[in-house]
């Protein structure tokens, strides 16, 4: 192991006897759908150079890209032995989030399950999936339809590892029931500076049941890393011209300006002190980061040093909690 990988630190996920990497590597951008500008080879270039630095754990999911995603990720990790795959299965149904009324059976019914699992292991080219997820979540469906006996079907056969889930955007409580009732062993889930709400009861829930911990959004869709300017332009089709729609990019300002100002920062230093936040709470075991380009995997990998944000500046971000749903278009 060289001095570069000994830096990236490891922490437990949860119960399921895995190590991964404090900082994961998220590939949604790599689809090449919604973000656009991505370029495959840079990607896979970005994806072996967060292998070469000690990462060890990738998040894809068969809606990246329409497979795509799961595709470069696989011809990765098949370099790399002992690399980490975790990937999602998109609803039957098709719908982000999952309406309140949407039944188990409608969105994930146990056939379903298998076939798409079967669909994943075959782009991946892996034996096994480490930690496959639904890709929507609501907590009803505990105990509702045969998605749990196709899950436990899956594991007898090998074709995964372990089993989570990808929480709805900005609702943490609705996860709460499966992690108590230990339907899950790990769970995905927005957390930021910004969105503190899994602070209320989800990050307790997790640690108290030895439930994996997978942030993502860490960096609030880029807005936490200071570059997102009332100027800031993006490719025509690429779904961040709805994030930070309307008059979004002018509102975040006054809100980056009042962290720097609290914790004496630049800008140029919000997006370590964004991911340091959350890797500040013990019960987070890994944050998945979107990473396409080799400087951004070698800046970000740098935070994955095990050292966290000392209490006192964790203490002053938490004033700046900011409840509100970008995901939903500007009005």
């Amino acid at each position: 192991m060289t001095s570069e990988q000994q830096s990236l630190r490891q922490r437990p996920l949860g119960r399921t006897g895995l190590n991964v990497s404090e900082i994961g590597y998220g590939a949604w951008g790599i689809g090449a759908d919604m973000w656009i500008g991505s370029n495959d080879e840079e990607s896979l270039g970005a994806l072996r150079r967060y292998l070469e630095l000690g990462g060890n754990f990738i998040d894809t999911a068969m809606g990246y890209g329409n497979g795509h995603s799961e595709r470069l990720v696989g011809q990765v990790a098949r370099e790399y032995p002992g690399t980490l795959v975790a990937t999602k299965i998109s609803p039957l149904s098709n719908q982000w989030p999952a309406a309140p009324e949407t039944t188990a059976e409608q969105a994930f019914p146990g056939e379903h399950v298998i076939r798409m699992t079967e669909a994943s292991l075959e782009r991946l080219g892996l034996p096994q999936i480490d930690v496959q997820q639904f890709h929507v979540w609501n907590d009803s469906w505990v105990g509702q339809g045969d998605w749990q006996d196709a899950v436990a079907q899956l594991k007898r056969d090998g074709k995964i590892r372990h089993f989570g889930i990808s929480i709805n955007d900005h609702q943490p409580e609705n996860a709460v029931k499966a992690v108590e009732a230990g339907a899950v062993e790990t769970v995905q889930v927005i957390y930021n500076v910004f969105d503190q709400s899994p602070q209320d009861r989800l990050l307790d829930a997790c640690q108290a049941n030895g439930v994996g911990v997978i942030v993502r959004v860490a960096l609030d869709e880029g807005s936490l890393t200071g570059n997102i300017t009332p100027e800031t332009t993006f490719p025509e089709g690429d779904w961040r011209n709805r994030y930070f729609g309307g008059n979004r990019k002018v509102e975040l300002q006054p809100r980056l300006r009042a962290i720097e100002a609290d914790l004496g920062i630049e800008t140029g230093q919000l997006a370590e002190t964004s991911l340091r936040f959350v890797l500040s709470h013990p019960a987070v075991s890994t944050v998945i980061v979107g990473m396409r380009s080799l400087r951004n995997v070698e800046r970000n990998v740098a935070m994955g040093d095990g050292q966290g944000l000392p209490a006192e500046q964790v203490q002053k971000l938490h004033a700046h909690r900011w409840d509100r749903n970008w995901y939903q278009p500007a009005e």
